[in-house]
C-alpha cells in the first residue's frame, strides 16, 4: 500500500453522491494498492482460471452517515486485473472502473518474520511495462485505533458512482489486517493514460507512507443502490 497525500480539490470531483471524503489529520488520501487473490469465487462459483490473480488499484476514502452509523468506505478511480471475468462482472454488478491488463507479480523470500522481503507488482499498458515495489520492514503489527496504518485499512464499505448520478454502496468484511511499514515504495512507468496528468505526477513523487498488509478472507457483499435525497430543480423566470 502506498499512500499519497493530495489536494481535496483534486478528488472532489469523484466523490460519489452522498458521501464525503474520509480525511486523517485533516489530510486527503489516495492509495495505489496490490493484491493477490487466493481462492476467489464469483458470487459464490469458482471460475476457471480466476482464482489466482493479480489486482492493483488506485483509491481514496470516503465516509457517510447512515443513522447513527458512520460508515467509512473507499471509492476506486481504476482497479487493474488480468482476468476478463472479473473485469466483466465488476463492471457489471458493481459499475466499478476495472480494465483487464497483463499483470505479473513477484515476491521475494519469505523472511524470518513471516512475511517477503519484497514484493512487486507490474502491469502492462500501450506495451509498456508500469510497476510498483515495496520491501517490507520489521515484524508484522496490529493497527493502533486512530493511527494512519489503522485509517488506511479500516475501510468497510465501497462507494461507486453510477452512470445516472446515483451512487452503489457494498460491504466488505474482513478482519483487521496486521501491517508492516515499508521502505524504498515507488512507482515506476507512465501512469498518465490511467489516471490523468495530474494524479500520475503526484505518484511519481516519494509516496508519504507505505505499508505490507498481511492479508486475510475477504467477504464482498452484493451492491446495493443508495437511496438518496432528489436535488430540487429550481425555475426560474
Amino acid at each position: 500500500m502506498l499512500n499519497y497525500r493530495v489536494p481535496r480539490e483534486l478528488l472532489t470531483p469523484l466523490v460519489p453522491r452522498g458521501t464525503t471524503l474520509d480525511l486523517w489529520q485533516g489530510a486527503a488520501y489516495v492509495s495505489v494498492v496490490g493484491f493477490l487473490f487466493r481462492k476467489t469465487r464469483i458470487f459464490g462459483m469458482s471460475v476457471p482460471f480466476h482464482g489466482l490473480f493479480e489486482e492493483v488499484n488506485l483509491r481514496f476514502y470516503v465516509r457517510r452517515e447512515a443513522g447513527t452509523e458512520i460508515r467509512r468506505g473507499v471509492t476506486f478511480i481504476r482497479e487493474l486485473v488480468p482476468r476478463p471475468a472479473v473485469s466483466i462482472m465488476a463492471r457489471l454488478a458493481y459499475n466499478e472502473p476495472y480494465r483487464t491488463v497483463p499483470m505479473r507479480n513477484r515476491m521475494g523470500i519469505i523472511g524470518p518474520s513471516g512475511r517477503p522481503v519484497s514484493v512487486e507488482y507490474a502491469w502492462r499498458i500501450s506495451n509498456e511495462w508500469c510497476g510498483m515495489r515495496l520491501f517490507p520492514e520489521g515484524d508484522l503489527y496490529a493497527p493502533e485505533p486512530g493511527s494512519e496504518e489503522e485509517f488506511i485499512t479500516n475501510h468497510h464499505w465501497g462507494y461507486t458512482r453510477r452512470r445516472l448520478g446515483g451512487t452503489t454502496e457494498y460491504r466488505v468484511q474482513h478482519p483487521t489486517w496486521r501491517v508492516c511499514r515499508g521502505a524504498h515504495g515507488l512507482i515506476v512507468g507512465d501512469l498518465s493514460e490511467l489516471y490523468g496528468n495530474d494524479l500520475a505526477a503526484l505518484l511519481a513523487q516519494v509516496p508519504h507512507s507505505a505499508y505490507f498488509a498481511e492479508g486475510s478472507k475477504v467477504a464482498v457483499h452484493r451492491p446495493v443502490r443508495m437511496r438518496l435525497r432528489k436535488v430540487p430543480r429550481w425555475v426560474t423566470a
